[in-house]
């Protein structure tokens, strides 16, 4: 194997594929990368087992076809150090050669036949969605994501496929977040529970059209230059329906700007808030038993009888004011110890709310 690529176009691919590799045993083959040349194209692959990438980079030099494999973090390092101009790659018996001018370095490889297959899509559904709505959805269900929990299936987040519409669904078991987009579509119900972590990559790799293959353990993502697989997490997903509450005794319109400002002035002194409302008056308070407080309070215009109070962690409403795209949002209210809502437009959040 040989071939030409310029400097920039090897390292962000480098780049982008670190998180699929082995980081701690340098001797696994997940650590290493595969690289093919053929066909006037460079294909590189990276994978942990759980999660792969592969790229394809096309108009490339090629001088002879080939594989091989390398480690991926170590190929990466040595490119950051080259110039911006062309880097020859090179197989030569059991060593990768990178050379460019004067430099030179040599990597060990191993036996491409030994690194992990990707999936295929033979057999497999294809699911068909607007790629900014896909986008856009994560991305505002991915704060409540757990992390670590021993009830696997919430590690990671729901895509529920329906008739009409389909819902993004999250819950870290202390709020639960709810994306409902409509898509016309005659598939029928379909539940799949992607992993944080293939969540977070998802975002970082699409921006152009995409297909959505899938099957009961593989998620597959393909566009022009690259192919995404994830394993999906084996296991039932709450039922995230019933939690949803059916009557609100308030629904508060409130300014997203003036709350975020001051909900991060008192998460500056403590996570933990009180927010009490009354007709002409929003107070936020930290909630805190060292001799250190935080105050502050907003002017409003609101229509309840009571006055009303609740405590929460301050991070989730940040979360959630962070995700969404209009002025105001609504807080919907029953009962200071009852879970309380959190909505605009598609986005929804039910928040459990602290005992003070």
């Amino acid at each position: 194997m040989k071939f030409s690529i310029q400097k920039n176009v090897l390292e962000n691919i480098l780049i982008n594929i670190q998180p699929y590799l082995e980081k701690k045993d340098f001797s696994q083959i997940t650590s290493h990368i595969l690289i093919e040349a053929k066909e006037n194209s460079i294909f590189i692959n990276a994978t942990d087992h759980e999660i792969g990438l592969s790229y394809e980079i096309k108009n490339i030099e090629i001088i002879e076809d080939g594989k091989t494999t390398t480690n991926g973090k170590k190929l990466l390092d040595i490119i950051k150090t080259l110039n911006s101009k062309e880097i020859n790659l090179e197989k030569i018996n059991e060593s990768l050669y990178i050379k460019q001018n004067n430099s030179k370095f040599k990597l060990p490889v191993f036996n491409h036949n030994e690194f992990p297959k990707f999936p295929i899509l033979e057999n497999k559904n294809e699911f068909k969605i607007d790629t900014y709505k896909l986008i856009k959805s994560i991305k505002k269900i991915t704060p409540s994501i757990d992390i670590n929990n021993p009830k696997f299936e919430l590690n990671g987040a729901l895509i529920n496929i329906k008739e009409n519409k389909i819902n993004f669904v999250s819950t870290d078991t202390k709020r639960l977040s709810i994306v409902e987009i409509q898509n016309n579509s005659e598939q029928e119900d379909i539940s799949l529970i992607i992993p944080k972590k293939a969540i977070n990559e998802i975002q970082k790799l699409i921006f152009d059209e995409i297909t959505i293959n899938y099957d009961n353990q593989i998620l597959l993502i393909e566009s022009n230059n690259f192919k995404f697989f994830t394993k999906l997490i084996n296991g039932k997903f709450p039922e995230y329906q019933r939690i949803i509450p059916t009557n609100l005794k308030y629904k508060l319109e409130l300014n997203k700007e003036k709350f975020l400002s001051a909900i991060k002035q008192i998460s500056i002194i403590s996570n933990e808030v009180k927010i009490s409302f009354n007709k002409s008056n929003i107070k936020f308070e930290s909630l805190n038993e060292d001799n250190i407080e935080a105050k502050t309070n907003i002017e409003a215009n609101l229509e309840i009888d009571d006055d009303i109070a609740i405590a929460l962690n301050s991070r989730f409403l940040i979360d959630f004011l962070n995700s969404i795209e209009n002025n105001n949002f609504t807080l919907g209210y029953n009962d200071n110890n009852l879970p309380f809502t959190l909505q605009s437009e598609e986005l929804l959040s039910i928040v459990m709310p602290l005992v003070i």
